[in-house]
């Protein structure tokens, strides 16, 4: 699927202005219930599995329909509040990966359309420096390092800047 040049994809400075400022109020909303976990924190209170969830949603299903048989040892209001809390956060991370996920697809077309563009400079300054152009060599020579693959050079111009060994015999 080839893509270049997204003119339309293209953020203008009003968008991104009020893109800035959505993203702000998010981060502003959030401040205050992010929570910051150390490594052996996450290992610690992240066991709550798939399977562990079920269990949270079986007692929670209980909870609801058959009140008498839950826990008086629970405070099922702070439990309740923590359910509906976990499902809101689970809901909003999927909305922003989904939204992640699409900036990062937009980027990577953004960066191949770069790079396309630079492959096509850097196949003009050969051209221009096989015909002896002012000015392409160091340019040639430089974007020349980042192609180690293969020849770094074009014939023409390695011999322009390489003299010949007489031929001995």
């Amino acid at each position: 699927m080839p893509f270049t040049n997204f003119d339309s994809r293209h953020f203008s400075v009003a968008e991104k202005t009020a893109l800035n400022t959505a993203v702000t109020s998010v981060e502003t909303a959030l401040a205050p219930k992010l929570a910051n976990l150390s490594p052996e924190e996450r290992q610690q209170y992240g066991s709550v599995n798939e399977q562990n969830k079920l269990i949270i949603n079986k007692v929670k299903d209980y909870r609801d329909s058959q009140p008498t048989l839950s826990s008086p040892d629970v405070d099922w209001v702070e439990f309740t509040n923590d359910h509906d809390t976990r499902t809101f956060l689970q809901t909003t991370i999927q909305r922003l990966q989904s939204l992640i996920d699409g900036l990062s697809n937009a980027k990577i077309l953004h960066d191949w359309d770069n790079y396309q563009a630079a492959l096509t400079d850097y196949d003009f300054a050969k051209y221009k420096l096989s015909n002896n152009a002012i000015g392409y060599q160091t340019k040639v020579a430089e974007l020349a390092q980042f192609f180690t693959g293969g020849a770094t050079t074009t014939p023409a111009a390695k011999a322009k800047t390489t003299p010949e060994a007489p031929a001995t015999e």
